[in-house]
C-alpha cells in the first residue's frame, strides 16, 4: 500500500519522498542559519568549516582538503578563491616540486577566531531547533550513511572510485 504525497505521486509507507530532495533541502535551511549566524565575521559556512579544516592540519594539498571535506577539487578549489584573495589562506611549496600545500595565515586564523561565537552561536540554534537527542541522532545517522556510501560506492562522494 502506498500512501499519497502533497504532489500526489505514490509514495511507499515509511519512506516519506525522495530522500536526495529532503536531504538538499534540510541542508539549505541548515545552511542559511549558519550563514545568517556568520555573517557578522564576513565569512559564510564554507568559508568557515574550510579555515576550521586548515587550522586543524599542516601543509595540505587542495586533494588532501578535499578528501576531508568529503568535497571534490573544483568545489574546494573554488570555495578557497575568496580566502586566498583576502589572504587568510596561503599556497606555499608541498611535499616535492610538483606539490603546492594550502594553510592557514596569521590573518585566517584571526578571521576565524572571531567568526567562531558566531558559529557557537548557530550550533545552539541547531539544537534549540532540532533537541539535542534528535539532533545526536541526526549526526549519527549521517555517518552511518556516510561511512555505508563509501564502502559500497567508494570514498567519492560523486560514486567515482
Amino acid at each position: 500500500m502506498t500512501s499519497t504525497s502533497k504532489s500526489g505521486a505514490g509514495v511507499s509507507p515509511g519512506v516519506g519522498g525522495c530522500t536526495c530532495f529532503k536531504l538538499r533541502g534540510l541542508t539549505r535551511r541548515v545552511t542559511a542559519l549558519y550563514d545568517r549566524a556568520l555573517a557578522p565575521s564576513g565569512i559564510n559556512v564554507n568559508q568557515y568549516s574550510l579555515l576550521a579544516h586548515l587550522a586543524g592540519a599542516n601543509a595540505v594539498s587542495v586533494s588532501g582538503l578535499a578528501v576531508l571535506l568529503a568535497a571534490d577539487r573544483t568545489t574546494v578549489t573554488r570555495n578557497l578563491q575568496p580566502l586566498l584573495a583576502a589572504g587568510y589562506v596561503e599556497v606555499g611549496l608541498g611535499a616535492n616540486a610538483r606539490t603546492r600545500a594550502l594553510s592557514i595565515t596569521h590573518r585566517g586564523k584571526a578571521v576565524l577566531a572571531a567568526a567562531r561565537p558566531f558559529w557557537k552561536s548557530a550550533q545552539r540554534s541547531m539544537r534549540d531547533v532540532a533537541g539535542e537527542t534528535a539532533l545526536a541522532a541526526l549526526h549519527n545517522l549521517v555517518d552511518v550513511v556516510s561511512l555505508r556510501l563509501s564502502a559500497t560506492h567508494g570514498p567519492d562522494h560523486q560514486g567515482k572510485k
